[in-house]
């Protein structure tokens, strides 16, 4: 019986380097696999997803006002599918996730999405937060803080400040973002006193 998993984590603790490794292993043994991720480029149809420690894999781009199902019907034509890969789930839509339901349940293909759950302002994406609530199966990807603690918290990071105001979505990365314990987010600390 497929599932639809939700794999979430803080920023860099190894969500897209993850799902390349679970690509691979599909691949591996003669398995295929569907990679998506959401583009922010309406013009493209192919979107890199890549890995901070150096790989990087093509993949379909979902768009805002793209149907999810008629794409995998389109290249389940082409080719059995055997499992569905996103990346960047925060960024996906209600009716995306939607779409991947009825893929798992009448399709009975396994769909494992990777992403945030919260933002810099510590509240819900779109994405995370019906994939929190129509996943299957929800698993953490532990980080830690630079204290050592659990990190749970994405920080945006300007001039060596965390900042808590500003739009919801600004592509960044470790020269911009964080991952912080509870602690730390709150009281604002990004290192260790020099």
């Amino acid at each position: 019986m497929a599932q639809l998993f939700f794999k979430y984590s803080t920023m860099n603790a190894g969500k897209s380097i993850e799902l390349i490794k679970v690509a691979y292993n599909y691949e591996e043994r003669g398995k295929r696999v569907l990679c998506m991720a959401p583009s922010v480029d309406e013009k493209n149809d192919n979107v890199t997803i890549s890995s901070r420690v150096g790989l990087s894999r093509e993949a379909l781009a979902i768009k805002e006002n793209i149907n999810i199902l008629e794409i995998f019907m389109r290249e389940n034509e082409k080719y059995p599918i055997d499992c569905i890969l996103i990346d960047e789930g925060q960024f996906l839509k209600k009716h995306h996730v939607q779409e991947l339901v009825e893929i798992v349940d009448s399709l009975n293909v396994p769909v494992m999405v990777y992403g945030l759950k919260n933002d810099f302002k510590n509240e819900l994406f779109e994405g995370s937060q019906y994939l929190l609530i129509y996943a299957d199966k929800i698993e953490e990807i532990k980080t830690i803080c630079w204290c050592g603690r659990k990190a749970t918290m994405n920080a945006r990071v300007i001039d060596g400040r965390i900042v808590k105001e500003g739009k919801q979505i600004v592509v960044g990365g470790n020269e911009m973002y964080i991952s912080l314990c509870r602690k730390h987010y709150s009281d604002g600390r990004i290192k260790p006193v020099e």
